[in-house]
């Protein structure tokens, strides 16, 4: 069973928001970098940077993180672990804007963290997240939350973008089955 928390017309009022928000603390969009963490979070960024170039006149850098082979879980997941590219522009003297769908332990952003620091210094790094659900094994919060869901430690909280998801686009909170 499933229930939905948020359709994609309310994904889009949130993500226009959490822009906002972003414009604020950073005073404008001087300096700014967006970071989607592969693979939901490449499409939060996207849309953070559309909403943003809507409000300011300016196109946003944007990149794609893959943490692939920092997880610390990676001999856990899968024998062969697939690896993609990561593309991000210099983020030198930026305030790098790490996005991502679901903040959870907080060990997928721990991982983006240290990705991160093989592309050099940036001069502050902020944390972008459309659901924060809690439960977090790390000492990590995000600056920029989209919406908070309580949850179970066991539910899962499913975000589909259209280009990820066969065109949903859509929040749900996924109960566990009776086999997990």
């Amino acid at each position: 069973m499933s229930v939905s928390h948020l359709d994609g017309q309310q994904m889009r009022r949130v993500i226009r928001r959490m822009a906002g928000e972003i414009l604020e603390t950073n005073g404008g969009a001087s300096d700014l970098l967006l970071a989607g963490i592969r693979t939901r979070g490449v499409p939060l960024a996207e849309r953070l940077g559309a909403a943003i170039a809507q409000a300011e006149g300016l196109d946003v850098p944007q990149g794609i993180l893959d943490i692939t082979l920092y997880r610390d879980d990676l001999s856990t997941i899968a024998p062969q672990p697939v690896v993609k590219e990561s593309h991000l522009p210099s983020i030198e003297g930026k305030t790098v804007v790490l996005c991502d769908d679901v903040l959870f332990t907080g060990r997928t952003i721990r991982a983006a963290l240290d990705a991160l620091q093989d592309y050099g210094r940036p001069r502050a790094v902020r944390l972008a997240v459309l659901v924060d659900r809690g439960h977090r094994e790390l000492p990590i919060q995000a600056d920029f939350v989209g919406r908070v869901f309580q949850t179970q430690a066991r539910e899962r909280v499913e975000v589909a973008f259209p280009e990820t998801d066969d065109g949903r686009e859509e929040v749900v909170v996924l109960q566990p089955t009776s086999e997990e």
